[in-house]
């Protein structure tokens, strides 16, 4: 246990062999009795993306809410064996490029490796990483000794370190990109106030770092496969890619946070109820194209362009 709430886990190759490399901000998914999870990669050493490895090293928070899966790898004893797939990265690393690294919680887990690549490279980068207190912040003395003058901590309970969002996109240089990992919240204040401060949407980079939490209110609604006509009833406390993938559709997808964009599906009838982090506010507007990994709808029926 790093914190009373986040448990580190390590795992080896069952089979002795070597590990495939990955780059900064990768991760790996599980195979889980609950389901798929996916979960970041933690490095402060450098790892190398065409070189195998010997582990794979993790933090998991424990969620209150959580459907299983965190509970699953908090009770997982040494010596236990978890399928896993190769490493996969949708949240990537500029390494010739300044950074502005931001965290939040939990959402410190890929922004480690980052800041390790960077640091190994040479290249500027500032750290910042906000929790609601000193005690529930994981890795914070490693990271002090690790990244030293580059790392500044934030904490919810001590109101003259809260994290400046404004200040710090005043402070963005032209050719600095920006890395935010945390909950939906700071993403939506972050790529909001870089937008304001007129950063380029393509030096900004983000990744949720839990799935869209059920909503109180949450209904059924309909979904009509376009190419098809079948419909599908999703209830709540479903995704739309639960249901049409338990119903034989062949979908296209992977974050299932709606931070990825791969799932973006487009909309021909009915109202979405956004619930990504990817569409920028016009996009939400027009509803015209959604995230069906975590979206939902307003309408009674959505027909989707599959």
């Amino acid at each position: 246990m790093v914190t009373d709430a986040v448990r580190e886990l390590v795992f080896v190759p069952g089979d002795g062999d070597r590990l495939a490399g990955y780059t900064p901000g990768a991760h790996v998914k599980l195979q889980l009795p609950v389901g798929e999870r996916s979960y970041s990669l933690i490095d402060f050493e450098p790892v190398s993306e065409n070189a195998g490895i010997g582990r794979y090293r993790f933090a998991v928070q424990l969620e209150a809410q959580s459907a299983g899966g965190s509970r699953f790898m908090h009770e997982l004893a040494s010596g236990d064996e978890v399928a896993v797939s190769p490493p996969g990265n949708d949240f990537p690393l500029q390494l010739n490029k300044p950074a502005l690294l931001i965290a939040g919680g939990i959402g410190i887990n890929p922004l480690i490796s980052m800041a390790t690549a960077l640091k190994h490279e040479g290249t500027p980068f500032r750290f910042h990483y906000a929790g609601r207190t000193r005690a529930k912040m994981a890795y914070r003395d490693e990271l002090e000794q690790a990244f030293g003058g580059e790392l500044t901590l934030h904490f919810d309970d001590q109101p003259e370190t809260a994290l400046n969002i404004a200040g710090l996109a005043a402070s963005v240089d032209a050719d600095e990109h920006v890395y935010v990992c945390g909950p939906k919240g700071m993403i939506e204040a972050v790529k909001s106030a870089m937008g304001a401060a007129g950063i380029a949407a393509d030096h900004i980079h983000f990744e949720l770092f839990t799935s869209a939490a059920e909503e109180s209110g949450d209904r059924s609604f309909e979904v009509e496969v376009h190419a098809t006509g079948e419909v599908f009833t999703v209830p709540p406390g479903k995704t739309i890619i639960d249901v049409l993938e338990a119903g034989g559709v062949d979908l296209i997808h992977d974050c299932l946070r709606g931070d990825c964009g791969i799932c973006r599906t487009d909309v021909i009838e009915g109202v979405p109820d956004h619930r990504d982090v990817v569409l920028s506010d016009s996009e939400k507007a027009e509803g015209k194209v959604m995230q069906i990994c975590v979206s939902r709808a307003k309408s009674a029926r959505l027909v989707l362009d599959l």
